[in-house]
């Protein structure tokens, strides 16, 4: 039994090529939620877009896997890098700091909703539409082209609102980087504007009182002579 389906795995090179592009998917999908560190979780998202690409490759989508490459893996993890950098969160009393009353059950439930809507979507086509085949049928236009056209007319006002949103995020994280810068400088100004006291203070005012002493026993002994 083992034999025939190893067998049968060699005789369809395609097979192999999916489940270890799917394999390489949930380990980097995996990563991303377990790992306490969000820098190790960029990374290991970058890992999830280049399983991605690898099922574009297989579907003969080679535009769409060299995007998934250069634009996610590329431009939008090292925008994500950059944010957990300038904001500090990659620090780990940032997440123990404060914990929302219920928030395990609220994700157990969830999760159970989304894994819900997963299968019901998996038996069903009017969320994605009916099966589409591998590669260009007959005289059609070639992926490229209707990848262009569906960006660019039918859905610009998606794609565009999605660059404005990347933007908008960006901005908040420099704004709220540069509060804390600010807020960081104000304390050292009030610790600039409070002195603390010096030595040579203390010094002054002990020969004071030596001098004071000093005076004493000199008026005592001009009495003592009279």
């Amino acid at each position: 039994m083992e034999t025939s389906l190893i067998l049968a795995a060699i005789a369809k090179p395609d097979l192999i090529t999916f489940i270890a592009a799917a394999a390489i998917v949930l380990a980097g999908a995996f990563g991303v939620v377990a790992s306490k560190n969000p820098v190790h979780s960029a990374l290991s998202l970058v890992m999830t877009m280049f399983g991605i690409a690898i099922l574009f490759i297989e579907e003969n989508a080679q535009f769409l896997a060299a995007v998934q490459i250069i634009v996610y893996a590329g431009a939008v993890v090292v925008l994500f890098l950059f944010v957990i950098m300038l904001l500090g969160v990659d620090r780990r009393e940032i997440f123990s700091r404060e914990k929302l009353r219920g928030q395990l059950p609220m994700g157990i439930v969830a999760g159970v909703i989304a894994l819900g809507e997963v299968l019901l979507l998996a038996k069903t086509t009017w969320a994605t539409g009916a099966k589409a085949s591998t590669g260009p049928v007959g005289n059609s236009v070639d992926n490229v082209t209707r990848i262009a056209r569906a960006v660019f007319s039918t859905y610009l006002l998606p794609f565009e609102a999605t660059a404005v949103l990347l933007v908008i995020a960006v901005l908040a994280a420099v704004y709220l980087a540069r509060r804390v810068v600010v807020e960081h400088n104000e304390e050292e100004e009030i610790a600039v504007a409070i002195p603390e006291p010096d030595d040579s203070d203390f010094g002054v005012s002990i020969s004071t009182a030596d001098y004071s002493e000093d005076f004493e026993n000199e008026s005592d002994e001009e009495v003592i002579d009279l």
